[in-house]
């Protein structure tokens, strides 16, 4: 593989060069102005299939905004990402309303936002921290499953998942 640094608006790809294309926990990064080009853009170089998740909506934002006072209520420097969650509004599913209608798309919930909050408290402990990367190691398949319990509404981040329209013959 071979990384390419580049704008996310205006990728150095030809049209369809990748079988998929995955934007994960970016957009809410992005002013909102550049987010409908971003999406733009990955479907414009994904043939078949792209895969779009970030925190969505006021409710999550509301939930950063929280994390965020917990942090400087401990004399914590918040981490770097929920600094930059700070700067703009969240994206919602509005973002992906005017797709091109050879898209279809499937939205799927992400980690409660009770989950998302305790998860992200309890990282503020330097032993929790520990514990969880150790359990990581030890038994991924049972913290995979443990977390896609927690896959439900109301939820902190949304995947949306974009496939190209097969063309049948009468198309």
């Amino acid at each position: 593989m071979r990384a390419v640094q580049c704008s996310g608006h205006e990728l150095p790809f030809r049209d369809g060069s990748f079988d998929a294309v995955v934007v994960s926990d970016v957009m809410e990064h992005l002013p909102p102005q550049l987010r409908s080009r971003v999406v733009g853009e990955a479907l414009r170089v994904a043939r078949g299939l792209a895969i779009i998740g970030f925190p969505c909506g006021k409710a999550a934002l509301e939930l950063d905004q929280k994390l965020y006072l917990d942090y400087k209520s401990r004399d914590l420097p918040p981490p770097s990402w929920l600094e930059e969650h700070m700067l703009y509004p969240f994206p919602d599913e509005s973002l992906l309303l005017n797709l091109p209608p050879e898209w279809n798309i499937e939205v799927l919930p992400n980690e409660s936002l009770k989950f998302h909050y305790w998860v992200m408290k309890s990282e503020m402990s330097a032993l929790w921290d520990y514990s969880f990367r150790g359990m990581l190691r030890i038994a991924p398949g049972l913290v995979e499953r443990l977390l896609q319990n927690d896959d439900q509404e109301p939820s902190y981040r949304k995947i949306f998942v974009l496939s190209r329209r097969t063309k049948t013959i009468h198309d």
